[in-house]
């Protein structure tokens, strides 16, 4: 009897403990892969930021160590290992992975699609993130928006575009499918590794490179080559993403997973600021020192034949994923909503205000 009272006992101080909120917090390890290396900024430092805010919430219990790609050697290689579960996180881009599932690849970034404030809303209100959850799951994982870079440049080109004739037979660094629209054009695409871009502009190997914008560009120093820097059409907001191996997801407390998802947020959002300004300043930098760039849009014949090609390739892609098609339906629909209000809020606040129109 004595021995079934203490057990009745501490059964009681266990639900008095847990009841209360006084149990020590669980301690929690995980490991994060990232494709960036270490001094790709802004994306290098987003992961960084999303592990120190899940560690001050957790008052230091939950800790995720960042491994950047030079210490796992498998920059592309993210989605493989969260899936398998070398590593509990990924922070990675989803079209790198379009060869998997061409769903990945509207849930990146579309040519001619949402800027960054449209996608996330579509992503947070307008039914995205579930699109998102459904397309991982069967990959038995889950993703989460990681970050914007904003409105990607359309290039930096040698030679000036007036038309569609100077753009056959052009050589230029552009991946993805943006690349796939350009070769419909008669662009001659490459894709050289990063480290080898400037030698090969330097030397007239490439024509032209698409990177992103000027915070990052300015690193690789294409400016100092090529005068003509043209506006965006490709990546018009381009999300990374955070991978999480689900089964180690559930096994988290719920108020671990509760960080997580603030965390993750918090660094997302944060990493579209800090593009945002990088991109402002680098900017000031290169027209100062640089006074020849010219920015330039490109013709319009040549953006019709861009989004002919970007409009035939969709289609294509459509009758070959249901759920790509799932996905570019709900992102079309949202944007006939939302387009409206930006071309209201900010294209006509833009126009309106400009120095040139209230002198």
């Amino acid at each position: 009897m004595g021995m079934m009272k203490k057990l009745l006992y501490s059964m009681l101080i266990i639900l008095l403990v847990a009841s209360t909120g006084f149990a020590a917090d669980k301690k929690v390890r995980w490991n994060l892969a990232m494709t960036w290396g270490p001094t790709l900024h802004p994306l290098s430092d987003t992961a960084e930021h999303m592990a120190e805010i899940v560690k001050n919430l957790s008052d230091g219990n939950f800790i995720i160590k960042v491994d950047a790609s030079n210490v796992h050697k498998s920059p592309f290689g993210i989605f493989d290992m969260v899936k398998l579960g070398q590593y509990e996180m990924g922070h990675t881009a989803s079209y790198y992975y379009k060869g998997k599932n061409i769903a990945f690849l509207p849930l990146t970034t579309m040519p001619f699609g949402m800027t960054a404030p449209e996608q996330y809303a579509w992503f947070y209100y307008g039914g995205g993130l579930e699109l998102m959850q459904e397309t991982y799951a069967k990959h038995g994982m889950l993703a989460f928006p990681g970050g914007n870079t904003g409105n990607q440049m359309g290039g930096w080109f040698t030679k000036e575009i007036n038309s569609l004739d100077d753009l056959k037979g052009l050589k230029m660094r552009i991946p993805g499918f943006a690349g796939q629209i350009m070769a419909k054009l008669g662009v001659t695409v490459t894709n050289i590794p990063p480290g080898e871009l400037y030698t090969a502009l330097e030397r007239g190997t490439v024509d032209a490179v698409e990177w992103t914008g000027p915070g990052m560009d300015i690193n690789m120093g294409f400016h100092k080559i090529a005068k003509y820097y043209y506006t965006g059409w490709n990546e018009p907001g381009s999300e990374v993403e955070f991978l999480i191996n689900e089964k180690e997801y559930n096994k988290l407390p719920e108020k671990y997973k509760k960080i997580l998802k603030i965390a993750i947020k918090t660094a997302a959002y944060d990493m579209y600021i800090q593009s945002y300004e990088m991109n402002a300043e680098a900017w000031q930098q290169m027209k100062e020192k640089y006074p020849d760039i010219k920015v330039k849009v490109f013709p319009e014949e040549v953006l019709k034949e861009m989004k002919t090609a970007y409009d035939n390739l969709v289609a294509s892609y459509e009758k070959e994923s249901p759920m790509f098609k799932k996905i570019m339906e709900s992102k079309r629909a949202y944007l006939d909503k939302v387009r409206d209000w930006t071309h209201i809020s900010d294209y006509l606040y833009l126009k309106s205000t400009s120095e040139s129109n209230l002198k």
